[in-house]
């Protein structure tokens, strides 16, 4: 095991690219750079309330008092090399201009075993990108983002990782829904953990201000890092695969981010940034967790793919003064629905336990569409309903109220045409529930679940929070005890805030 000290440290990021020639903690516009030098504000009281062993042991790092130190942003050891990102973004769907790490520090990149992983904390204070706010998060965010960052890990969706959640003995101030009646709520930190935080908002910045030598600097930089040998189209396609793979693995689970803009778009294909994210309960496609978002549904559960596409579209646009033939980069744009779409297909069929393709095209066409039908009268739990597809004969346990006869009629004509589809592949009862049970979790970051954890947590119980990580660290197997964790969302939980919808404050 290794010390906090004692971490191999590196400088890449900061010492390859072009950096802010200032040095003060300002508000300001930077121009010409891609960070600017800044080190986390001290805290009075910090308390670790969460090392995660996982994480830690990417790096064989060892808890000690010095570590809870630096990961409450109160020191800075030899080696790091502080810094908030510069970056820009559109914001439901309007360029915002520079954006930039307002509440994000990255301390250093830390190289173990071939691997090299950036440490960022989140909520550590100020910097040039805070515009008015006080680069603090709270404690519910906090918590918030490492738990589902971790429970995503689990369920084999791409994402950053989470090593630690501090709390920091100073109250913070927010207006939970923006609706003028804001409160102090307990402060905190949360330890980032990714190859790299660079998003799409990144490459766009440097585009909208014509300053074609950042943006080179940046593409050869990201290019030599994490694509060796591409082009920049080859680049782009890639990033687009993986973007796509990951929005399907979102929508496989029932996650919803619920903030989709440009800048919380990651260039390795990672979900980052989990701001006002949920969980699909009750199967709704237009369902958004984001209270700011509640009139347009910009990003509702069934138009992620569609937010994707745009947002990737707004990077190859950043993309085009270093690419010297935009045709590749078009062409990656106008295959990507098609390709998205047929991805999906295939993920859908998985949740149900078949292979598809040959001969049931056109009748797994029909099964899926009918499919989304079915959930849709029946207001069923995404989760639960496919779980329970394992065994067929629990299915009504997937269904929020009675079921009517009708209703009954329409669902078992639906699983006995689903039942007779399975068999044509030869699939024996006990396959298709093993299929079932290894693509669809039983345990998943419910928003109710969640909010009993933070307000535990707020009141001093340290314990509910470690249960819940651990939980989630096998989300595919039923254990005994747990029931609690899979079941459906309780009525008390529907309009109750944090259970139902959430705003970006934190």
């Amino acid at each position: 095991m290794t010390t906090v000290e004692q971490l191999q440290y590196s400088d890449d990021f900061v010492r390859t690219l072009p950096g802010d020639p200032r040095t003060d903690n300002q508000r300001r516009q930077v121009h010409e750079a891609l960070y600017s030098r800044v080190e986390p504000t001290a805290v009075p009281a910090p308390e670790l309330l969460v090392l995660v062993p996982e994480v830690a042991a990417l790096v064989e790092l060892e808890s000690s008092p010095e570590l809870v130190q630096v990961l409450a942003g109160n020191r800075i050891v030899a080696g790091m090399a502080p810094y908030a990102a510069c970056y820009g973004g559109h914001q439901f769907g309007q360029w915002a201009g520079q954006l930039g790490d307002g509440r994000a520090i990255t301390l250093g990149e830390v190289t173990h075993a071939g691997e090299t992983l950036e440490l960022q904390l989140k909520g550590a204070g100020p910097t040039p990108y805070s515009r008015t706010a006080d680069g603090r998060a709270v404690l519910r965010s906090s918590l918030r983002e490492l738990v589902c960052s971790e429970a995503m890990f689990h369920l084999g969706v791409p994402t950053t990782r989470a090593l630690s959640l501090v709390t920091t003995g100073q109250p913070v101030m927010r207006d939970m829904l923006y609706d003028g009646h804001p409160a102090n709520e307990a402060g905190a930190i949360v330890c980032r953990v990714a190859p790299s935080f660079l998003r799409f908002g990144t490459f766009e910045l440097p585009t909208a201000r014509d300053d074609k030598a950042t943006l080179q600097a940046l593409v050869d930089y990201t290019i030599g890092r994490f694509y060796p040998g591409m082009s920049v189209a080859e680049m782009f396609d890639e990033v687009a695969q993986r973007t796509a793979w990951m929005v399907c693995e979102w929508m496989r689970v029932g996650f919803v981010h619920g903030v989709m803009n440009t800048d919380n778009m990651s260039i390795l294909g990672l979900t980052i940034d989990y701001g006002p994210y949920g969980w699909l309960e009750p199967f709704d496609l237009t369902w958004t967790p984001n209270t700011t978002d509640a009139a347009n549904r910009r990003y509702r559960f069934g138009n992620q793919p569609t937010i994707a596409h745009w947002n990737l579209a707004q990077l190859a646009k950043a993309l085009l003064p270093v690419c010297p033939d935009p045709e590749p980069l078009r062409r990656v744009i106008d295959q990507w629905p098609k390709q998205f779409s047929e991805l999906y297909r295939g993920t859908m069929l998985r949740k149900l336990g078949l292979n598809g393709g040959g001969d049931t095209l056109d009748e797994d066409d029909g099964l899926l569409t009918s499919l989304g039908e079915l959930m849709t009268t029946l207001e069923v739990d995404y989760t639960l309903f496919f779980r329970r597809l394992a065994a067929p004969e629990r299915i009504t346990e997937a269904c929020y109220g009675e079921v009517t006869p009708v209703e009954h009629a329409i669902l078992d004509r639906w699983i006995a045409g689903y039942l007779a589809r399975a068999k044509l592949e030869g699939l024996a009862e006990t396959e298709r529930a093993r299929r079932i049970c290894e693509v669809n979790p039983i345990y998943v970051p419910r928003n109710y679940l969640v909010q009993e954890v933070i307000d535990a947590t707020d009141r001093g119980d340290r314990a509910q929070l470690l249960q819940l990580i651990d939980v989630f660290r096998d989300p595919y197997t039923e254990r005994a005890g747990l029931a609690h964790f899979a079941g459906k969302r309780p009525e008390w939980a529907r309009h109750k805030v944090g259970c139902s919808m959430l705003s970006c404050s934190s």
